[in-house]
């Protein structure tokens, strides 16, 4: 019998250090949520100088760039903004649509910079459209499929919990470049077609970078995921 280091090892009881890391990047989570919320609130006061709202300045960036047939909407909720390229819809939630607030015309910027995205058939942004389908599956089915397989001692069924698991992670992570380039489109945007000043751009900056972190928080968090459950796969060999 061992004692000392993680534990009982040769009870088969120990202490996995990939938990730490878990629990960080949990805490990494629900950090960068708060920080998101805390930005959007602060510049969410300050109006923009220009005095468009959110939707107006997605039909302002859709008209420079001559695009017809995208339309824009209100949606409700917090937050919940997004565009939809199978409907080709811009949804601006409650705080983004009617608000002419620095945040709200800075996330509908960035939902335009996913259309522009589409309209140019931007790489990473058709990777992760084309992983839609069996990452939704990955997200649901990846933990129950390798439980179950461990719970039967069936590795095979383990192994296709992992690789199905491993599609949503997948999707996370081609999410960054997609995300981070739509934000560098709306920054762009908003100061050439003059819709934020030159002094308001720094500001909408940070609502859109606050935003992104949560991207990473979350792609980190999967990553990390992925890895302990292989590490356990291995071990159980």
């Amino acid at each position: 019998m061992y004692y000392g280091g993680y534990g009982y090892r040769g009870m088969g009881i120990g202490f996995d250090p990939m938990y730490i890391l878990v629990i960080i990047m949990a805490i990494l989570c629900m950090v960068a949520s708060h920080r998101v919320s805390s930005v959007y609130r602060k510049y969410a006061k300050v109006r923009s100088m220009s005095g468009l709202t959110g939707a107006q300045a997605a039909m302002e960036i859709l008209r420079r760039n001559g695009i017809t047939d995208v339309a824009v909407q209100h949606i409700p909720g917090d937050l919940t903004d997004h565009f939809d390229p199978r409907t080709r819809t811009v949804s601006l939630s409650d705080a983004t649509y009617g608000s002419s607030s620095v945040a709200a015309v800075a996330v509908a910027a960035h939902e335009c910079g996913h259309v522009m995205q589409h309209s140019t058939g931007y790489l990473p942004l058709q990777i992760r459209t084309a992983i839609v389908p069996v990452a939704n599956i990955g997200s649901k089915a990846g933990i129950p499929l390798l439980l179950l397989g461990m719970l039967l001692s069936f590795r095979p069924l383990i192994t296709i919990g992992i690789l199905v698991f491993s599609l949503a992670v997948l999707f996370q992570v081609v999410t960054l470049p997609v995300e981070f380039n739509a934000s560098h489109r709306a920054l762009v945007m908003l100061e050439d077609y003059g819709i934020l000043e030159h002094d308001e751009v720094p500001a909408s900056k940070k609502v859109l970078s606050a935003a992104a972190m949560t991207y990473v928080a979350s792609a980190a968090s999967a990553v990390v995921q992925l890895l302990r459950l292989i590490m356990l796969n291995n071990r159980r060999r």
